[in-house]
């Protein structure tokens, strides 16, 4: 609404009286974006299969494709007030499914990039998933005891406690760097003390 109202005064009106939008050469495109969700629908079945192709080129993932699909038309209903009808709608259609494919690739490459930093290399995976047994705690415990104190340290606050390495850095006056150093330390010592 806020962009039909940015017309400035020489522009022709946004709405025609018959209840289309002005400039649109697409009917259905103008009767949805007045609020028609027959028009919408139809819309919606003429563009299916090319926003589903174009989403299962770009991620290669039928199942991802899928979902961005819905994404992508949910996105166009809550846009649709947006479009100008300066190009066809196909068009700024496929532009749209670009968009939110690359912005759905980014977080989550962001994702990921945060799960790989926290148990890149570290050994993490190589820790028992089953619960110890009782003698098997009281090993831990007197293994966790012997680590040098600044890998005990950072060992116990990042997974006992489950702080971050930024947060475990600000605590102790130290780069992250060195927060990963240490429990990287830490894991191997205990690696080393358990398996004896």
């Amino acid at each position: 609404m806020s962009a039909l109202l940015a017309h400035s005064q020489d522009a022709p009106p946004p709405f025609q009286a018959e209840g289309t939008v002005a400039g649109f050469a697409d009917t259905d495109a103008a009767r949805a974006a007045a609020g028609d969700r027959r028009a919408f629908e139809r819309l919606y079945r003429d563009n299916l299969d090319r926003v589903f192709s174009i989403c299962v080129r770009m991620v290669s993932d039928r199942a991802l494709a899928e979902e961005l699909t819905q994404d992508v038309f949910v996105r166009a209903w809550e846009k649709l007030h947006l479009f100008r009808g300066e190009s066809a709608f196909g068009t700024w259609l496929h532009r749209m499914t670009v968009n939110v494919v690359l912005n759905a690739r980014k977080s989550e490459g962001r994702n990921r990039s945060r799960f790989e930093d926290d148990d890149e290399g570290d050994g993490v995976d190589a820790l028992p998933s089953r619960p110890l047994a009782p003698g098997d705690r009281m090993d831990l415990e007197a293994a966790i005891a012997k680590l040098p104190p600044g890998a005990r340290r950072v060992f116990t606050l990042h997974d006992v406690e489950g702080y971050k390495h930024e947060e475990i850095a600000e605590m102790l006056g130290v780069t992250s760097g060195a927060t990963k150093a240490q429990l990287h330390r830490a894991r191997l010592l205990l690696r080393e003390a358990l398996n004896r």
